[in-house]
């Protein structure tokens, strides 16, 4: 596996240039986020074209083994590939069980409800989750609570993810219980990659335009060796 991303060459001196540096080493950056919603992907477009549960399965899985492969291949950490290993081996499981390719969309949904749940409910306590992001690479995963700022980025970041996660929850549930699956498969496409980038953009917005000072107390901390 290959080690953590460098540092930049300078320190972060401002909320939004940490928050950002920090977000981009814990997700993997794009190429993160495509291997681990690439199987997701495979899927739904199979699916569309073929209705066919086994040809949708098997070409999610296929996708899957070529992003292993090619990470592999070039050295690299596997953690965002494998992301897609368990929903896809859990959605596959449940789907054979019952014989309803709907089934193939529910543990979507339900991660969708419980991180809508988990989201509103860390916002609440003031500790919001993607605060706990930016501090999984450090030597030390709370220091970001030393700083305001930090917390106050963190919880509008979190409320933006929040939003998504209701929205899917909200339009995917009743298509789930009235056994649409040829319209859950478009939702989950119309709300999945064009919904994500929408999120990213934004959040990019608020990371680039920002200028808050970090507080003396809140200095940058290490990045953790993976």
């Amino acid at each position: 596996m290959s080690p953590s991303p460098p540092l930049p060459s300078t320190p972060p001196t401002t909320v939004e240039d940490l928050v950002r540096t920090r977000l981009s080493t814990a997700l993997g950056g794009w190429r993160g986020l495509l291997d681990s919603a690439a199987p997701a992907l495979a899927f739904l477009v199979s699916w569309l074209v073929t209705h066919d549960l086994k040809v949708s399965v098997g070409a999610s899985l296929a996708v899957l083994l070529v992003a292993l492969v090619a990470r592999i291949a070039r050295r690299e950490t596997l953690q965002h590939a494998l992301g897609g290993i368990l929903t896809t081996a859990v959605a596959a499981f449940i789907a054979s069980r019952t014989g309803r390719a709907q089934d193939v969309f529910l543990p979507g949904i339900l991660l969708n409800l419980g991180l809508a749940v988990l989201f509103a409910l860390s916002m609440l306590a003031r500790w919001p989750v993607v605060g706990f992001l930016v501090g999984a690479v450090t030597e030390d995963p709370t220091a970001w609570r030393r700083d305001k700022g930090i917390v106050s980025l963190c919880q509008k970041l979190t409320g933006l993810l929040l939003a998504g996660y209701v929205v899917r929850a909200a339009v995917q549930l009743p298509l789930y219980l009235s056994g649409n699956t040829t319209a859950l498969a478009i939702s989950k496409l119309a709300l999945g990659w064009p919904l994500l980038v929408a999120g990213i953009a934004i959040a990019g917005l608020m990371l680039l335009k920002g200028n808050t000072p970090l507080a003396p107390s809140a200095d940058p901390e290490p990045v953790a060796e993976v």
